[in-house]
């Protein structure tokens, strides 16, 4: 069975700061590290999946994204690469899109192209885009308390259909 784990970043893996593009500002969220190493010890595959709108709004460039994603990895110290793949949506909200989440497309081509089981593949996030991205790609999702948004504020929830962790190291925990 191969499984991979789909992951936002901001309020995820590191402290969401506004448009962040200075890789002196990262700052890990508890339980980032050792959830990661958790999930590859137990051969989960590893994507990260962020929306960075901050580009498409002129505020900083991709390259600063690429900046503030290598000191993210600096800081986990775990072997690279982290990620076996990596999307950037840069677009702002209301600008043609792609990828941008709620957007599917990302977890459907990568599921395609690395034969991974829809089953057993999750997205970890904090916002109802990243669910909404699960469940458009038919993969289960999980929503953190470590973000700017209400977990109670993210569909699913209520319901008991999406689970909630205080944060990725707890939802790492319940990995099998």
């Amino acid at each position: 069975m191969k499984r991979a784990l789909f992951l936002d970043r901001d309020g995820t893996l590191i402290v969401d700061k506004v448009y962040l593009a200075d890789p002196s500002g990262v700052e890990l969220l508890p339980g980032a590290s050792e959830g990661l190493a958790r999930a590859r010890a137990l051969g989960f595959k590893l994507f990260l999946f962020t929306n960075q709108s901050g580009i498409g709004r002129g505020l900083h460039t991709i390259e600063d994204t690429h900046r503030v994603n290598a000191r993210m990895e600096e800081l986990l110290g775990l072997p690279a690469p982290v990620f076996d793949g990596v999307c950037i949506a840069p677009e702002a909200p209301g600008q043609p899109s792609d990828y941008r989440k709620p957007s599917p497309r990302f977890i459907r081509e990568t599921l395609a192209a690395h034969g991974l089981d829809p089953g057993a593949c999750w997205m970890v996030g904090d916002s109802p885009a990243d669910v909404g991205a699960a469940a458009a790609a038919g993969i289960r999702a999980a929503a953190l308390r470590t973000g700017k948004v209400a977990p109670d504020a993210i569909p699913g929830v209520a319901e008991g259909r999406v689970p909630v962790f205080d944060d990725f190291g707890a939802f790492a925990a319940t990995l099998r």
